[in-house]
């Protein structure tokens, strides 16, 4: 009896794996072009028409669908209300599971979860996380004329600063206090944050805590320009480029503590403005949207686009968002218990 070589037996058990995995991987595709051929996905965005959601989800809709398998066109929807827990609700409970239908909700609502909010009936790290087009920078900025010139001056003089009453803007001069000992004052209830800068201007308020540098750079330029603005502080995780005077509010930790409070409250400024797919999305679908977003971001139209748009491309992938979530919601207890006790609105 002739053995056979155990090198060319493992050899020919190996060749054989390769070619089912490859075959595999060929049948997945296959059915990924099928099942989206003649498709038309639905792009949900949580707010309205008009914001700088809504700008982001059209740039990419007008471009992410030449780079799913089957070429399907993607059309935006708006289902806007309770700062984007409406979708990230119905995203959850209602919304198909197929790869037909994904969304964009705001950048902090992943957390609400976390953070006790009682409308967010869902957790973050169980959708499936498809990117973000970049992170986003907030300030807090104040009229130069109030004569604040840096973040420490608020610890001794009043600052009324401007809000519509929901989002970061809402939030932030409350944590500032609670956790530093500032005085903002916070003037809320202005139905769009066009009109608190209306309010500045006015001289009803005297600047905004929670102020996303690229609305900033795109609505106000000039204020900038001019030195009508004082920037006081980011509220960031790592300084932006573009601000490199400006600290960030990590630099103001007295302790540990604090700094993972900081950590957990600002982490969703890494997550920009984040596109996701509900849960149970089958697997190979959620790996088809997620290339299909960063090929959009890379690809040369739509960033010639965003740039005219003054939109930010530095795109995070999903991978990296869902790696994120899951370590944010994997925070010690004690750690998320003081940040809830810190955060206004019934946190």
């Amino acid at each position: 009896m002739v053995k056979t070589p155990a090198r060319r037996i493992i050899g020919v058990v190996a060749a054989a794996c390769l070619s089912v995995a490859a075959n595999g991987a060929r049948a997945r595709a296959d059915d990924v072009e099928t099942f989206y051929k003649g498709k038309t996905i639905e792009l949900y965005v949580g707010f309205f028409v008009g914001a700088g959601y809504d700008q982001r989800a059209r740039l990419l809709a007008r471009h992410m669908g030449q780079y799913i398998p089957g070429n399907p066109n993607i059309i935006v929807r708006n289902m806007g209300g309770a700062g984007s827990l409406k979708l990230a609700n119905w995203l959850k409970k209602i919304a198909p599971r197929d790869g037909s239908v994904f969304g964009m909700i705001g950048r902090g609502a992943g957390f609400d979860p976390l953070l006790g909010v009682k409308a967010a009936q869902f957790s973050g790290p169980e959708f499936n996380w498809i990117g973000t087009p970049s992170g986003e920078t907030y300030l807090c900025a104040v009229l130069a004329s109030t004569g604040v010139k840096r973040f420490e001056d608020t610890f001794t003089h009043k600052v009324i600063v401007g809000s519509v009453g929901t989002g970061d803007s809402g939030e932030i001069p409350g944590i500032m206090n609670a956790m530093f000992g500032s005085k903002f004052e916070l003037v809320s209830g202005y139905k769009v944050t066009g009109d608190v800068s209306l309010a500045m201007e006015r001289g009803e308020v005297q600047g905004r805590c929670g102020w996303a540098w690229s609305a900033l750079k795109a609505t106000h330029q000039r204020w900038i320009d001019e030195k009508k603005l004082n920037l006081l502080v980011q509220f960031n995780r790592v300084q932006d480029p573009e601000l490199p005077q400006v600290p960030i509010i990590f630099d103001f930790a007295h302790n540990d503590k604090q700094r993972k409070i900081l950590n957990l409250i600002f982490s969703r400024q890494d997550f920009g403005w984040p596109f996701l797919a509900p849960p149970g999305v089958p697997a190979d679908r959620v790996v088809t949207l997620r290339k299909a977003f960063m090929a959009a971001m890379a690809d040369k139209t739509l960033q010639t686009e965003a740039a005219k748009e003054k939109i930010d491309i530095a795109p995070v992938s999903g991978e990296k968002l869902q790696q994120m979530i899951a370590e944010i919601y994997d925070s010690p207890a004690d750690i998320v218990q003081e940040t809830k006790r810190l955060m206004p609105n019934g946190h």
